[in-house]
């Protein structure tokens, strides 16, 4: 028998380590390696049907492993999955690993005997694909979650708690979003994750604003939670940066998003997760948020994140988010300001090797200098990513004052 694997993971050590363990056991195994650092997410296509399994590394994507596994394990007819995790983490196995090996403990023995059981359970798959492809699935299927009054069109994406499809609506045939939570509510550890996707729909479902994502609906389906959300056709921002936009459209693209938050924090809500790719484009070109799941109501304890805790994503986070301080609206206003200058720029003005790193750099690199041609901007950026809360504009009403004049300014 020729085993067929396919090894993925971003470091290229690691790859040849297990390469080596395939063809020690196999000697006319056929590895093939995969880099999503440099080759990004597998196709939503891509279903490995010449392959007899997959060894996946938790070091894919800065450790996003889980999030790789719960996807393709999703894909129908998919190899079964060795997943090699950090010491100690069991939760691949609750993800739809077939084993999940210690990545930098095991042996060959436990490697072969993975790969064994691996292998024979991929025979089984194949006759259960066999079967169920005479079969095509439900409509209202979304992955195992049947939706009724839905029609999936197709999965858009996927993420640590949740799947997300392109819908349509059964009796108004519009499309809509189905954010999908991906764990049965009462067996999630302590129920966090579900409360954080229950308070991202009870914090903007009722808000009627052009830049926030318009909420239509909370459901359950199967025990499984769901959003149904507006669909932007556009894709997010981050497709619209990988290049320096001009000023004038990231000026522009920047008072949508301060306006957005304004009326967040009149509510008394934080998002604490301003970034490109929870920042949704319109065909008309307007732009909203998404993804409220590490938003707050100001002025409440938290049980949700506890003290101490961190929730973001490093890159966008201000100092004292990092550093698990007391957050205020500013702390949107500094992430804001890392958004504008990756509009600008092209580039996030402070990059290290490790997220504790980049925490670092925010609390004491100075603020990057803009190119030529764009230093009429740089009080602005100056005034975004002050180090410190009270050096930074009081509100986001402030800041679209500020845009207001300096493109009354330029036009003049």
């Amino acid at each position: 028998m020729t085993v067929k694997a396919l090894i993925v993971s971003d470091r290229p050590e690691y790859r040849q380590l297990l390469a080596h363990h395939v063809t020690l056991e196999w000697r006319d195994a056929l590895p093939a390696e995969y880099e999503p650092a440099t080759r990004g997410r597998l196709q939503p296509a891509f279903r490995g049907s010449v392959y007899d399994v997959v060894l996946l590394d938790h070091e894919v994507q800065e450790g996003r492993g889980l999030e790789w596994l719960e996807d393709l394990t999703e894909r129908s007819g998919f190899p079964p999955i060795v997943y090699f995790a950090p010491a100690g983490d069991s939760r691949g196995a609750a993800s739809g690993a077939s084993h999940v090996l210690s990545r930098l403990e095991f042996d060959h023995v436990q490697f072969a005997t993975a790969l064994r059981a691996a292998l024979s359970q991929r025979r089984n798959v194949l006759a259960d694909t066999s079967r169920a492809a005479l079969e095509p699935p439900p409509p209202d299927r979304f992955g195992s979650v049947r939706i009724r009054g839905y029609r999936c069109i197709r999965r858009l994406a996927v993420g640590g708690s949740s799947s997300v499809f392109l819908a349509e609506h059964g009796t108004t045939g519009q499309q809509r979003v189905l954010k999908v939570f991906r764990q049965v509510p009462d067996i999630v550890e302590g129920s966090t994750t579900f409360d954080r996707f229950l308070r991202e729909y009870d914090l903007v479902g009722h808000l009627d604003h052009p830049n926030i994502a318009r909420i239509y609906d909370l459901g359950v389906a199967d025990d499984h939670v769901y959003i149904a959300m507006e669909y932007f056709p556009g894709g997010d921002l981050r497709s619209r940066m990988r290049e320096a936009m001009p000023w004038r459209e990231a000026l522009g693209y920047l008072r949508q998003l301060a306006g957005a938050l304004g009326a967040l924090h009149a509510i008394g809500v934080l998002h604490r997760d301003v970034k490109p790719g929870n920042v949704l484009l319109r065909d008309d070109g307007s732009l909203a948020f998404i993804d409220f799941g590490l938003a707050r109501q100001l002025g409440l304890e938290s049980e949700i994140t506890g003290n101490g805790a961190i929730f973001g994503t490093p890159h966008y986070m201000s100092p004292e988010q990092g550093h698990a301080a007391a957050l205020d609206e500013r702390s949107d206003l500094y992430s804001l300001g890392i958004v504008l200058h990756e509009m600008l720029t092209g580039r996030k003005p402070f990059v290290a090797e490790t997220p504790l790193a980049v925490i670092y750099l925010h609390a004491n690199e100075p603020v990057p200098r803009l190119p030529a041609g764009l230093q009429h901007l740089q009080p602005l950026l100056d005034a975004l990513l002050a180090k410190k809360p009270g050096d930074r504009p009081a509100s986001a009403a402030e800041i679209v004052d500020r845009i207001d004049e300096l493109m009354g300014l330029a036009a003049a």
